[in-house]
């Protein structure tokens, strides 16, 4: 069943509202343990998204009784909740070599959004309406204790798509999150095989890049735009939908008038004309989808730049007021306001899930990175009113729930996000993590020495660690915590235990010394800073240094010599999650293979008995 464009989908009690994600189309045909993908021209996708198929075959005894099953859906690459990256599914899509497929899923690994049920137990559920196969779909979900909210972090790899009633409300998400669009479905629809039909219609998101010409090719009819970016114009564009009959003879005979004839068909123009080209997404290369919409007189070619595109493809919302967006924030790298600002909204499917529901601390540089800067704790009475709070020991903390609060906190110039160990929900620490502080940049090698030291530890222990740089001149170490099982006291148990078998290893390079004076230029193990009423900065915060650095997540396989912070400025981080991915992105789960329990044990045991952990291992 296909999906027909309009303007704007209708309004009423009459209509199911969806997100409508930019992936692939897929069918799952749920007959034995292994199902099959089914792409719309009726290809196999199993060999490309294994993720999806694994996570069928372990579930295949509790799905058992409901089979046979089809599902109809969207296989996505969520970089939130909200939107796609269509990019990264089509690179998937045109793999063939195993290995690099296995590699591709284990650094984006992909979801299956179902939005239908066709099939419940074998018999047909196609000639049912919509709001009846909604709710089959609900309750089997719901059986088989699968999402029935899109959430992209979470590592089911099948969830139930969101449903809304209100039209608005769902484009106000979507618009929010940058995500593709709007379906609105007929509640008393059937299913139709093949059809493009009225009772399934879609709105598209469209931003709107402007981009000055370049070129005409007579001969299939395409008008090209570009950009400016690093040396010179860059095409991102060429079209001839949207225009009508007026629009193209005036762009012809610009081309043929103003332009340069190179060769029997083809003609370029110098960078004078600016028009306005709709889109859903830019590719890093092309925009997708693209439209004409309008010649824009007022801007100049000069204006159409590498950043302007990004602004224009992730605008601001309307409720956040921004403020002198041209406010150098770091003069060194040349980034502003708006720099910092688009930052936060393309780090925010990072970012925020380590801020979510935790008391925020966070540092502010009102005249940017190299004036004064001052802590914040207590939510100001000018906060709007989407800002969430949680009042604590008589402050009143700010809750980052939102992308909303998020760049209201960056038009305030908060540069620094620091946050507790646990969350709102428990008085028990989330995760353990070991800040690793060199006496100098100069000597970082040391944070390298000792956390490669701690991997190895932590693997024959079969804990599961991840590492980032901490935006400074040091790395920080985490283990993954249940919040409701282990206190701060039980945690110090292994963390003083760690960082005091490094210091008997290695006495001239580690201490755990807490006064500067006293260390004698060796690394500080700082286990005491991981206990209650303490925080941390938060993985992809910015910092408040003069070079913009991030405190950026890192895969372990990047731990050696060549590291150093200076690589992590703002622009890096955001290039380097497009192209590498997440290495956090599977922080919260692994939990159940967290062994730390048994570990505990073990040294308590040897404390109970009056040994030394240290001495024993």
């Amino acid at each position: 069943m296909l999906l027909t464009a309009t303007n704007a989908v209708p309004s009423g009690p009459d209509w199911l509202y969806e997100v409508k994600y930019d992936g692939f189309r897929c069918m799952i045909l749920w007959e034995e343990q292994t199902p099959r993908l089914v792409s719309r021209n009726e290809k196999t996708l199993n060999h490309l998204f294994p993720e999806i198929v694994a996570f069928c075959e372990e579930r295949y005894e509790a799905v058992k009784p409901y089979l046979p099953l089809l599902l109809d859906g969207e296989l996505v690459y969520l970089l939130n909740s909200f939107r796609s990256h269509f990019t990264t599914v089509q690179t998937r899509g045109r793999m063939g070599i195993p290995s690099v497929i296995q590699k591709h899923r284990e650094t984006f690994p992909c979801h299956y959004i179902a939005f239908d049920l066709l099939t419940y137990k074998g018999r047909t559920l196609q000639t049912q309406t919509l709001s009846k196969r909604k709710k089959q779909l609900t309750a089997l979900f719901t059986a088989l204790s699968l999402p029935l909210s899109v959430d992209a972090g979470a590592d089911e790899r099948i969830q139930g798509i969101d449903l809304f009633e209100s039209r608005t409300e769902a484009i106000d998400w979507v618009e929010l999150h940058h995500g593709e669009g709007v379906i609105a479905k007929k509640k008393t629809g059937q299913w139709q095989a093949g059809k493009r039909s009225e009772q399934w219609l879609k709105e598209k998101n469209w931003r709107f890049i402007t981009v000055f010409l370049t070129f005409w090719d007579k001969n299939n009819g395409y008008f090209h735009g570009a950009i400016y970016h690093e040396d010179g114009p860059f095409e991102v564009v060429h079209f001839r939908h949207g225009l009508n009959g007026e629009q193209e003879n005036a762009l012809k005979e610009l081309f043929q008038t103003s332009g340069e004839k190179m060769s029997a068909s083809m003609w370029s123009l110098p960078p004078s004309v600016c028009v306005d080209i709709a889109c859903i997404d830019f590719d890093g290369k092309h925009l997708r989808e693209p439209r004409f919409h309008a010649f824009n007189f007022e801007a100049e070619p000069e204006e159409c730049t590498w950043k302007t595109l990004h602004r224009q493809l992730f605008p601001l919302p309307e409720r956040v007021a921004v403020t002198h967006p041209e406010k150098p924030v770091w003069p060194d790298s040349g980034l502003v306001k708006d720099d910092y600002l688009l930052y936060l909204q393309l780090a925010a499917p990072y970012l925020m899930p380590f801020l979510q529901d935790r008391l925020l601390t966070v540092i502010r540089y009102p005249h940017g990175a190299a004036g004064e800067r001052f802590y914040q704790k207590n939510c100001p009475d000018y906060a709007p009113d989407f800002v969430l709070t949680k009042k604590e020991d008589g402050i009143s903390y700010i809750l980052c729930n939102s992308i909303d609060t998020l760049l209201w906190l960056g038009n305030q110039l908060s540069l620094e996000f620091h946050i507790p160990f646990q969350t709102i929900h428990t008085k028990k620490p989330t995760e353990i993590v070991f800040d690793l502080d060199p006496p100098s940049a100069e000597a970082f090698s040391l944070a390298i020495e000792a956390a490669l030291r701690m991997k190895a530890i932590f693997d024959e222990f079969g804990l599961h660690s991840y590492i980032k740089v901490s935006g400074g001149k040091g790395l920080q170490v985490y283990i993954p915590l249940s919040g409701e099982m282990f206190t701060y006291e039980e945690t110090r148990i292994f963390t003083s235990f760690i960082c005091d078998f490094l210091c008997e290893q290695k006495p001239r390079w580690f201490t755990t010394e807490r006064l500067k004076k006293n260390r004698h230029n060796k690394l500080y193990l700082d286990y005491i800073q991981h206990d209650a009423g303490k925080t941390i900065i938060a993985p992809y915060s910015a910092r408040g240094s003069e070079q913009g650095l991030v405190a950026a997540p890192l895969f372990w396989n990047e731990v050696n010599e060549k590291l150093h912070p200076s690589q992590f400025p703002l622009p890096a981080v955001i290039d380097r999650l497009t192209k590498q991915g997440d290495p956090f992105k599977s922080f919260r789960q692994q939990l159940n293979d967290q062994p730390f329990s048994h570990l505990l044990e073990q040294l308590k045991e040897l404390i109970g008995n009056r040994k030394s952990p240290v001495q024993k291992w």
